[in-house]
């Protein structure tokens, strides 16, 4: 499979980024992922001993998708979080307080019916990032799954509603489902064990340019094909890096390739 596109979300729920090229660590994270979270009133989350939460904690698109309207970019060298929305853009510094306090008073503004309390930026301390799964931390869709969607649905269906990190190309439509505990290696020597299968929320339903309400995808899997299944997550078993145009290739996990033996 050819790799389309590749994105990061550094902020749960809020819109994505596509890089050319990013560095895959072994037994870690999708370079830049998944950084912060936005709390919607008190979550229980402890920096100081982070564990996994439910994502209706959070500010999130299943729920607030009027956080589709906003479009964001994180510069990793200032750490800045720029917001552009309806007024132009609004600059914050996420690693000082005066930044964190400006964030909370943006969403106040932007949201206020749907908060339950302060709206707090939470930043994912050296070894954890705000991911739904607790163990797959890079995900996988494939176009022509979405294609074969869209036929059906007779609608357009952006790929960017499943949120992934890795867009491929030249896989049949739905045999990603089919790759579980199997594995994948890029040109560079990265190594990706599927995990499982992604099960899909009302997330997706949300039109990501415009925040609409507008399709019933979870309904529409389930109907056209028997599950709610759309996109893979997978393990770094081996570090390596990852480009646009590079090809995945599927192996055996007694393959020597799969076992990083020359």
């Amino acid at each position: 499979m050819r790799v389309a596109s590749l994105y990061r979300y550094p902020v749960k729920g809020l819109s994505p980024e596509r890089l050319s090229r990013a560095e895959l660590p072994t037994g870690g994270y999708f370079p830049g992922d998944r950084l912060f979270a936005i709390e919607n009133g008190l979550s229980g989350f402890d920096p100081a001993e982070p564990a996994h939460q439910p994502k209706i904690k959070y500010l999130m698109l299943m729920r607030n998708e009027s956080l589709a309207r906003l479009r964001t970019r994180y510069e990793d060298a200032s750490g800045d979080l720029v917001i552009g929305h309806d007024d132009g853009e609004t600059r914050i510094a996420t690693q000082t307080a005066a930044g964190r306090e400006q964030l909370s008073a943006f969403f106040k503004a932007f949201m206020s019916q749907e908060l339950r309390g302060e709206p707090r930026l939470l930043a994912a301390p050296a070894g954890y990032r705000f991911t739904d799964s607790r163990s797959g931390f890079v995900s996988i869709i494939n176009l022509a799954s979405v294609a074969d969607l869209e036929t059906r649905l007779g609608v357009p269906v952006d790929p960017l509603r499943f949120r992934g990190n890795v867009m491929v190309e030249g896989l049949p439509a739905w045999a990603e489902l089919d790759l579980v505990d199997r594995e994948l290696v890029a040109p560079s020597g990265l190594r990706l064990q599927v995990i499982k299968r992604i099960e899909r929320c009302a997330a997706t339903n949300v039109d990501p340019v415009t925040g609409a309400r507008d399709l019933q995808i979870p309904k529409a899997l389930m109907k056209g094909y028997g599950h709610v299944d759309c996109g893979i997550y997978c393990r770094i078993v081996g570090g390596g890096a990852l480009a646009e145009g590079e090809r995945l290739t599927l192996v055996e996990v007694s393959e020597p390739a799969a076992l990083g033996v020359a």
